[in-house]
């Protein structure tokens, strides 16, 4: 079984040298490695993700893997934070069964804030006996993001807990600090915080260095920092790592780790020390059961044409071949949806917002600011006309209306203003919104705003364009995060979805992957819960209205 020899240039990453090499595999290990005279083709230990929440590809865990094996990724660090926040340790567990259907290598955190914070609606939540249950697994390999660093620095007994868990089983502990710097930092990672993937600046990272934090470069559909980071590559190489966080199932078509690899060799970064950064650097610091090459290891590797294109040629896993020639050879596996979702009939007059007794025409609203590529935001105002006593959008400045309604009981929305969505009509709507994935929604009229809501409750979670009564949809009944489908069609049908946001006239690059972090309340500056509008910079609630 998996009994073959493959002959190719192997790249000896840790020695930094490159030669022609027999690689014998007998039942999906490296039996021997031996000298050939001349081969064609390269052989390296495949690419991992460091970092990455499976659920906003959009695609089970086993689709996820038909896909990435073609970009030559091998294997996944992968939080279920996401399903986490809708289903709590259920959740966790279809990601770890659906999994291990596929011939590829998940290795799952358990979840350290569900919910993420108190000022919103999550479905579920995760206890620190919980945590403690999941870090015993053998399957659950770290603690993930720990999102809550205000309750690290004010030793919240809950939080650490948690922490203190994942050091009880000799676990590592994933950070999540945007902005962190200084003694705070410091005293952050002191608490056993050992990486954090959310750095925008590269001040930010090397102040997290000096403290001996692992740095993640991250490149995913929404937020991007590789272009702010790499820089540090070439001498911090043995303490980074590449991660995509969230990859849409579009992106996830084109490119994976691999596209980091290429682009960082094209700044002229070391061969061998970006591959390290690629391929060695997760499975040390986390501890994973990936081949590296080495005699005796799980024969996980990729072949790729040669060191300057790197287009993979064939992946294995356990001496599996899973992908070849940019087509995925590990077969779709049917799922079951698991779900919760709570909806009934929305009216347009519930997503007004009426205007204070003495405004005039106008009226000063607080406005959050989205950045394209970013997680963070802007808080801004912005004068709004004043309609029939109602505050109205004002297209023609890009100011639209965002609101965020309850998925999993009877609640009123909430409703505020936000910029540069660029929506010259219609609306789009989401039940991919983080962390507790609430229906949210940007729109222009209330009609529009109230059909997107409408139609989500109808599919029981998806993503959603519509436009005077007429909708396009693409059906996400896994959690109201996932689709079972075959990957490739979900990403051609995201990709419909995608284009009909553009053609109401928004420029964001990724308008879906923006739209599911304006709800993100641990992440600054300004967002909005199904709660209300919430300001990251004092962790309280705001009005939305001005005196």
């Amino acid at each position: 079984m998996n009994t073959f020899t493959l002959t190719a240039n192997l790249v000896d990453i840790p020695g930094k040298r490159t030669w022609p090499a027999h690689i014998a595999v007998e039942n999906g290990r490296i039996r021997s490695i031996t000298a050939a005279e001349t081969a064609t083709g390269y052989v390296l230990p495949g690419f991992i993700d460091a970092h990455v929440h499976v659920e906003s590809s959009m695609l089970i865990p086993s689709e996820f893997a038909r896909l990435a094996v073609v970009h030559g990724t091998v294997a996944t660090v992968s939080d279920p934070h996401e399903i986490a926040n809708v289903l709590g340790v259920k959740g966790v567990e279809y990601m770890l069964d659906n999994g291990k259907q596929a011939p590829f290598k998940f290795w799952f955190g358990a979840p350290s804030c569900v919910p993420a914070t108190v000022f919103e609606t999550a479905g579920a939540a995760v206890t620190a006996e919980d945590v403690d249950q999941l870090l015993q697994r053998p399957d659950v390999v770290y603690l993930s993001e720990m999102m809550n660093f205000p309750g690290v620095l004010m030793q919240d007994p809950e939080v650490m807990q948690k922490i203190a868990s994942a050091k009880k089983y000799g676990k590592p502990v994933d950070g999540h600090a945007p902005g962190l710097r200084g003694d705070d930092a410091r005293r952050y990672i002191a608490a056993g915080i050992s990486t954090d993937h959310e750095c925008f600046t590269a001040e930010e990272a090397l102040d997290k260095l000096q403290y001996g934090m692992k740095i993640l470069i991250r490149e995913g559909s929404a937020a991007r920092n590789f272009e702010a980071l790499a820089p540090l590559l070439d001498e911090h190489y043995a303490n980074m790592m590449f991660c995509s966080d969230d990859k849409h199932p579009d992106n996830l078509v084109e490119g994976h780790i691999d596209v980091l690899v290429k682009r960082a060799l094209a700044k002229g970064i070391d061969v061998y020390k970006v591959l390290q950064v690629a391929c060695i650097n997760p499975v040390q610091h986390y501890k994973l059961d990936v081949g590296l090459l080495q005699i005796g290891d799980p024969a996980d590797f990729i072949v790729v044409d040669d060191l300057q294109n790197f287009t993979v040629q064939a992946t294995y896993i356990n001496g599996q071949q899973v992908a070849e020639g940019g087509q995925t050879l590990i077969p779709s596996i049917p799922s079951e949806p698991v779900n919760y979702f709570h909806g009934r009939h929305w009216k347009p007059s519930e997503f007004r917002i009426p205007a204070p007794p003495d405004a005039g025409d106008y009226v000063t609203v607080k406005v959050i600011e989205a950045l394209d590529g970013q997680l963070i935001t802007n808080t801004i105002t912005a004068e709004l006309p004043v309609i029939n006593n109602f505050v109205t959008t004002d297209v023609a400045h890009d100011v639209l209306k965002i609101a965020v309604v309850n998925r999993y009981k009877e609640a009123p929305a909430a409703i505020g203003f936000i910029r540069n969505f660029g929506l010259q009509e219609g609306a789009i709507a989401s039940s991919v919104a983080h962390d507790s994935h609430n229906i949210i929604v940007v729109g222009v009229s209330d009609e529009d705003i109230c059909d997107a809501v409408n139609e989500i409750i109808r599919h029981q979670g998806g993503v959603t364009v519509t436009l005077n009564t007429s909708s396009q949809t693409l059906p996400l009944p896994v959690a109201g995060l996932m689709s079972p489908l075959d990957g490739y069609e979900v990403a051609r049908r995201y990709s419909e979805v995608d284009a009909a946001a553009k053609a109401l006239g928004s420029t964001l690059e990724a308008p879906f992957m923006t739209l599911s972090f304006m709800a993100l309340l641990v992440i600054p500056h300004l967002k909005l819960s199904d709660l209300g509008l919430f300001d990251g910079d004092t962790f309280s609630f705001t009005e939305v209205l001005l005196k």
